[in-house]
């Protein structure tokens, strides 16, 4: 059995379609045939004709079946016109666009082709039960349609997928960022915790030297005082005065590199450099003061 190579609705849609052709075509051929039989039932009672009474009937002839003929070709033309119109409505419910060759309509081998599927299909031994001659509309094929929805569905689910993946990909990364984040603003109110008790130590190291700076300025000033009341006292309070001085300067000095580690780098460990500079020259005056 000859096939189109279509499923087998489609199939039987064509030959639906090949049963109403037959149907319509017979139509017309039985109407031409009755043309030819109205000549010879209203024409042909004589028997002799003359030459231009056969080319009248011929004429005649030939007006009635051109115009039966050329009416049927219209009809046949406008008849696949609304068969395209509800194949081409049926395809726009679904977005789809289809597309025709007309070129393959005079294929004499895709012609050949539908001639012997036709014949395969309506010889007496092989012809099918007559269709219900009442047939609804067109309308979207459940099988075609859950075909395309499947595809969709299928596309849909796919992307769905693929912006999964790459949401979780990103709050990977954004959890990420804000655990690295977390780790830097730690590091810093740590670094901030640190340079705050360095400066506090600082500060405290500082106003300790002051102190000690101002409890010697009293005591040298109170030493000088008292060497005009009591310069034999004064004399006799000499060497334990250098021995002070020189602790003192000791202290001051390991003072000086205990600040020189801790401020080497600020302006406080300068100024006060400057200060015992000027305390130092102060010590040596008073000294050479007291030697005189």
């Amino acid at each position: 059995q000859a096939e189109l190579g279509l499923n087998e609705h489609h199939q039987n849609e064509v030959i639906s379609y090949m049963r109403f052709a037959r149907f319509k075509r017979g139509l017309c051929l039985k109407t031409v045939d009755s043309c030819f039989q109205d000549l010879k039932d209203s024409r042909l009672v004589e028997e002799t004709f003359t030459v231009d009474e056969v080319i009248d009937m011929l004429d005649g002839l030939q007006s009635v079946v051109h115009s039966e003929v050329e009416s049927e070709l219209i009809n046949t033309t406008y008849t696949n016109v609304l068969l395209l119109r509800q194949l081409f409505s049926q395809a726009e419910k679904w977005y789809l666009k289809l597309q025709t060759d007309v070129s393959d309509l005079e294929n004499r081998e895709l012609l050949e082709q539908v001639a012997e599927f036709e014949k395969s299909e309506f010889t007496s031994s092989n012809k099918k039960p007559a269709a219900d001659p009442v047939k609804p509309k067109l309308a979207p094929l459940n099988e075609g349609g859950t075909e395309l929805l499947n595809k969709t569905v299928a596309c849909l689910q796919e992307e769905n997928e693929k912006l999964k993946s790459r949401l979780k990909t990103i709050e990977t990364q954004a959890t990420a960022a804000l655990d690295e984040k977390s780790k830097l603003e730690k590091s810093l109110r740590d670094l901030q915790m640190i340079q705050g008790d360095q400066k506090t130590n600082a500060n405290q190291d500082i106003t300790e030297l002051e102190n000690k700076v101002a409890a010697l300025k009293s005591q040298f000033e109170k030493t000088l005082n008292d060497t005009t009341a009591n310069q034999k006292f004064l004399e006799e309070d000499l060497v334990t005065t250098k021995h002070d001085l020189l602790k003192v300067q000791d202290q001051l000095s390991a003072a000086e590199k205990e600040l020189e580690k801790k401020f080497q780098q600020t302006a406080a460990y300068r100024n006060m450099k400057e200060i015992l500079t000027k305390k130092n020259e102060q010590i040596k005056d008073l000294r050479r003061r007291l030697s005189k």
